[in-house]
């Protein structure tokens, strides 16, 4: 039986290499599947450029003597931080100081600039991309990204972030991917991506389209900061600041009833908190849900494909977006009756950043990590209402106080179940509820604005502009 026989009935991947077609000292077996030379067969069919022709390319740097834990500043994106869409200017992120900012200014990012990780765990994370809006805050980058900047005027950054994003753009980046401990690329491998000429105005109205899915964006932001804001307006929180008191006495009786002699715990802005709000209704979380426990797996368990494993830096008040993280289908089987997020469940992170809240509404195929607490109400209250709350700087308070300022945070499972929830009217609970709805419809909206310039790409170059067109316009 010849070798060919074999593969055919075993069906197994074989493609086979002329030696003078290797490309750049690369033998391994991977960057030669059939999956990547087809799309490099399709791209090539088609008029293109070289990554290095439309563009500047540069990396960052990571600073050794940057600033940790700062609450604000200049921001330091991380791969973390790149996750296939525009940057968010109302994300929580890493900052440094201004001073620290000024010796990286050749990579402070402008409005415009497309972003791709080219160091990563997985082939998930090397090659996504993000591009920077107009009103984003100052920000640089670390070595673990390119920074991509347009330099020919036929190109449009918003048409290159859309192919780059799109499957064609991605396979050319895990291709030129090398498996060295962590995947990586170098800014010259970026450099020959092959990127189709497209007619300007096709290119327009895919960058429009990016910045229709920004202004739905922002408006999803505003519509959650709206809800908030009436949140604490009914519990008599709307416009608090702290007061300059900085001392705060209390009886050794009253630190040992609570286990806490730390001066952080006794800070007056507490007392301050929970004074405004002891006029409404309360109860303690644990007098509402029943909680259950995340899993962790080990990253022994990770594999290249299968289901979503849910960590916290996948995880927002917005809800889950695409993980770097996936178990293999076996595993997801074994886990699932116990930590797969169901419909009606109510996701709380306790680990890491803490005190994250998202009501769930459909099942999820998907595991979630240790880091997570899934909350299922027993007794009658909306779960909208209940993130809303969870989410607030009432509970964020709470919350601050119960974790003491450790470096890594955590929050022990027993002490997230006495936290204080305020319990409004159920008409009043339902009107919240229903302006958090309003906010994740707008996300919704945008997440579908950003899948159709990806496809639009996609279509001109399975089929052609005309059909790419046709398909935006519907």
């Amino acid at each position: 039986m010849n070798w060919q026989t074999i593969v055919k009935e075993k069906g197994i991947d074989v493609s086979i290499i002329n030696f003078k077609n290797i490309e750049r000292e690369r033998i391994d077996a991977d960057f030669y599947s059939n999956t990547f030379l087809e799309n490099e067969s399709k791209i090539k069919a088609l008029g293109t450029k070289l990554m290095s022709d439309i563009c500047y390319i540069k990396s960052g740097t990571t600073p050794k003597d940057r600033d940790d834990a700062l609450e604000e500043g200049i921001i330091l994106l991380k791969t973390t931080d790149i996750r296939n869409k525009p940057l968010a200017s109302g994300t929580s992120y890493y900052y440094i100081s201004e001073k620290l900012a000024k010796k990286m200014k050749s990579t402070q990012l402008q409005k415009g600039d497309v972003l791709m990780n080219i160091v990563g765990a997985t082939l998930d994370v090397i090659g996504r991309v993000s591009i920077v809006p107009d009103d984003f805050p100052k920000a640089n980058i670390t070595q673990a990204m390119a920074m991509i900047r347009m330099k020919d005027e036929n190109f449009l950054s918003g048409y290159i972030f859309a192919f780059l994003l799109s499957k064609y753009g991605n396979l050319q980046a895990q291709r030129l991917a090398r498996p060295t401990g962590q995947y990586n690329l170098n800014l010259k491998e970026v450099s020959a991506i092959r990127v189709p000429i497209a007619n300007k105005d096709f290119q327009k109205f895919v960058s429009k389209t990016i910045s229709d899915y920004q202004i739905l964006s922002d408006k999803n932001v505003k519509a959650y900061s709206n809800a908030e804001q009436l949140l604490l307006k009914e519990i008599n929180l709307d416009g608090y600041k702290p007061s300059d008191k900085n001392t705060s006495v209390r009886s050794l009786v009253k630190c040992l009833a609570d286990d806490r002699f730390d001066a952080e715990y006794w800070q007056p802005k507490y007392d301050e908190i929970e004074s405004r709000v002891s006029a409404v209704p309360q109860k303690e979380l644990g007098q509402i849900v029943s909680m259950k426990k995340g899993v962790e797996t080990g990253s022994e368990a990770y594999s290249e494909e299968g289901k979503l494993f849910i960590r916290v830096s996948d995880f927002s008040i917005y809800g889950i977006d695409e993980g770097e993280k996936r178990i293999s289908d076996e595993l997801y089987e074994e886990l699932k009756e116990n930590y797969r997020p169901h419909k009606g469940d109510v996701l709380f992170t306790k680990d890491g950043t803490i005190g994250i809240s998202f009501a769930i509404h459909e099942d999820i195929d998907a595991i979630l990590s240790g880091a997570f607490l899934r909350l299922k109400p027993k007794a009658k209250i909306n779960t909208d209402y209940l993130a809303l709350v969870l989410n607030s700087m009432y509970c964020k308070a709470q919350i601050e106080r119960m974790s003491g300022g450790a470096i890594i945070a955590h929050l022990r499972p027993d002490n997230v179940m006495k936290l204080k929830i305020p319990i409004l009217p159920e008409k009043k609970q339902q009107e919240l509820a229903d302006k958090v709805s309003s906010s994740l419809k707008l996300r919704n909206e945008a997440k579908d604005l950003l899948e159709k310039a990806k496809r639009a790409v996609e279509i001109f170059i399975e089929q052609d502009e005309k059909q790419a067109l046709a398909y935006l316009n519907k």
